[in-house]
C-alpha cells in the first residue's frame, strides 16, 4: 500500500482510505446487512495497509461514528479518522458554537480525544460568512480537539477565502472516471498545497462492472433516484457510463485487476489527488479495494484509459 503526504502540512495517509458513510446504515443505502458483518468491514482495514476511515456525523445520524468507534476499540492509535460537520439543517450548524460543539458531539461518539482531520461537509447556503466558519475550525486546531482540518464540496472561490484564514489542509471532492468536472480544481489544490481526498472513485457501484442495464435498487436506495450519486443512473447516462465500463474490460484483464482496482489506481494516480475514499460493508470488498494502492499504472496505461473515457464522454 502506497502512502501519500494530504498537502503541505498533513499526515502521511495510505492511498486508499474506508468510507464509513454505506456503514452506517442510512436509509440513502436501502436495506442494510447485520450489524456484526458491518463492524467486520470496517476492522478489515487493519488487515489490509488502509490506515485511516472516513466519518461524519450526518452517516447514520451518528451511528457510523459509534460503529467506527466500536470496530477500533483498543487499537485507536493504528488508525486515523476523518470526520465532518455539515450546515443546518441536516447538520449541527457552522456557527463557531455549533462547530465546537459538533466536534465534541463526534469526539464522544468516536470514543476519542482527536479528530485527525475535521472537515466542513458541504457550503453554508444559508449566508453565513465561511469565515466564521473556517475561524472556528482553527480554534479547534489550536486547542488540540483536531490535528488537521479541510472541507469537502467547496469550490475554489470558498477555498481561496478560507485559505486567508488559515491553510486549507484538505478538500475532500466528488471524483471518478465517471465524474470528471472537478479535474482542473483538484490539480489546483495540489498545486497549492491543499491534499485531495476523492470520494465516490467508484462512482457507487458502476466502477465494480456488477451493475448492469437491468440491475434495480432497494427502496430507498438513492442510486434509484434522480439526485446527487442517482444521476449517474438516470435516463441515458446509465447506459453510457456502462460503455465506459466496457471499455475498461480489457485493461483490467490485462493487468490482472478487477475493474474496481484499477478504478481506483487511476483515481490516486492523478494529478492532485492525494487518496481515495472506498466504503464497503462486505469485508471482502474492503480488502480487494485496498489492493488497488499497490497498483502503479505507466503511462501508456494512463493514456489508453484517457482515450477510453474521451470515446465515451457525454455529448
Amino acid at each position: 500500500m502506497r502512502r501519500n503526504r494530504l498537502g503541505s502540512r498533513g499526515p502521511e495517509l495510505s492511498a486508499i482510505g474506508f468510507g464509513a458513510w454505506e456503514a452506517g446504515g442510512g436509509s440513502e443505502w436501502g436495506d442494510s446487512p447485520p450489524e456484526e458483518q458491518v463492524l467486520r468491514a470496517i476492522r478489515s482495514v487493519f488487515e489490509t495497509g488502509i490506515d485511516w476511515i472516513d466519518t461524519a456525523e450526518v452517516y447514520g445520524g451518528g451511528r457510523s461514528e459509534e460503529l467506527v468507534a466500536r470496530a477500533i476499540t483498543g487499537r485507536r492509535d493504528e488508525v486515523l479518522i476523518a470526520t465532518k460537520v455539515a450546515p443546518q439543517p441536516d447538520g449541527s450548524g457552522f456557527r463557531p458554537a455549533q462547530v465546537r460543539s459538533a466536534c465534541e458531539g463526534s469526539l464522544r461518539r468516536l470514543g476519542t480525544d482527536h479528530v485527525d482531520l475535521y472537515q466542513l461537509h458541504w457550503p453554508d447556503e444559508r449566508g453565513l460568512p465561511v469565515e466564521e466558519t473556517w475561524g472556528a475550525m482553527a480554534a479547534l486546531l489550536d486547542d488540540g480537539l483536531v490535528r488537521s482540518i479541510g472541507v469537502s464540496n467547496f469550490d475554489r472561490a470558498l477555498i481561496e477565502r478560507c485559505e486567508a484564514i488559515r491553510h486549507v489542509d484538505s478538500l475532500q471532492q466528488e471524483f471518478s472516471m465517471l465524474r470528471l468536472e472537478d479535474r482542473d480544481l483538484i490539480g489546483w489544490c495540489g498545486e497549492q498545497g491543499t491534499g485531495v481526498l476523492s470520494y465516490a472513485p467508484l462512482a457507487y457501484g458502476l466502477l465494480t462492472g456488477t451493475i448492469t442495464s437491468e440491475t434495480r435498487f432497494d427502496e430507498g436506495d438513492f442510486r434509484g433516484g434522480e439526485e446527487e450519486g442517482g444521476s449517474l443512473f438516470a435516463g441515458g447516462n446509465r447506459e453510457r457510463n456502462l460503455a465506459v465500463v466496457d471499455g475498461l474490460r480489457p485493461i483490467s484483464e490485462r493487468l490482472g485487476s478487477t475493474l474496481a482496482q484499477l478504478a481506483l489506481a487511476w483515481n490516486v494516480a492523478q494529478p492532485g489527488v492525494t487518496a481515495a475514499i472506498a466504503g464497503s460493508r462486505n469485508p471482502d470488498h474492503v480488502r480487494s479495494n485496498a489492493a488497488a494502492g499497490a497498483i502503479e499504472l505507466d503511462e501508456a496505461t494512463l493514456s489508453e484509459l484517457e482515450a477510453v473515457l474521451s470515446r465515451t464522454a457525454p455529448g
